[in-house]
């Protein structure tokens, strides 16, 4: 496994469902409060507000775009909103912490989400230091996860090479446009109800359910390799 990864300077890394276990179920918090910000906004009852939630997200990349294209909402009001949940459905993970700070070169999240958002969550996990860099829904101009110009957006940012850098996500469809442009791509492959897709050849180079035990598997081959030159 690590033989295919020495060319990696740069691990991209999603954030909801990939850095905690999708167990946690921090979107059924968030989503949650988009039916009410739907119900709220339109005067739809649940169930309607739930059906133009999906509709969006699917139609739109998020529900976000949706209602900033056919509604004008303002994206930090709505973001604010939905992301005033409680995070104690997530706890510490230090053995993540070691393997991501273990591994060589550059660590960026790359969300849908927000920044405050982002580093909550991060916080939460114990993961705060752990990255250069958030690179959010606002940094891609609203252009969400999996519309190529977010990919672009990300690299002319942050400088980043795409073939000399691993993005890991947990859904499948995220991952497309970034083998597109020449990264490795790790599917996190762990139920999550947002996943929408199965594993494809064409544009998944590795899979896990895990990402703290593949990261540490990662590592320990390193050492492993390192203990072992002559």
């Amino acid at each position: 496994m690590r033989a295919a990864l020495d060319h990696i300077d740069t691990w991209i890394f999603d954030l909801d469902n990939t850095l905690y276990p999708a167990s946690c179920d921090l979107f059924a918090l968030i989503d949650a409060r988009m039916n009410l910000y739907l119900r709220q906004l339109l005067g739809a009852d649940e169930a309607e507000a739930h059906r133009i939630q999906k509709r969006y997200f699917y139609e739109h990349g998020t529900t976000l775009s949706g209602l900033m294209a056919l509604h004008g909402t303002d994206p930090h009001h709505f973001l604010d909103f939905v992301h005033d949940i409680d995070l104690d459905r997530v706890s510490e993970n230090p053995e993540l912490r070691a393997a991501i700070s273990a591994l060589p070169g550059r660590k960026i999240v790359f969300t849908n989400g927000d920044v405050p958002y982002a580093e909550r969550v991060l916080n939460a996990l114990g993961l705060g230091s752990c990255f250069e860099a958030v690179h959010d829904i606002h940094a891609m101009d609203y252009q969400p996860k999996p519309h190529p110009d977010a990919y672009a957006g990300l690299c002319r940012a942050w400088g980043i090479a795409p073939t000399t850098s691993l993005f890991a996500e947990d859904m499948a469809r995220n991952l497309k446009p970034a083998k597109d442009i020449g990264m490795t791509t790790l599917w996190v492959n762990n139920g999550s109800e947002q996943a929408g897709g199965a594993a494809c050849a064409s544009f998944i180079d590795h899979e896990t359910h895990e990402i703290t035990a593949w990261l540490a598997g990662l590592n320990h081959q390193e050492q492993t390799r390192y203990d072992q030159r002559p």
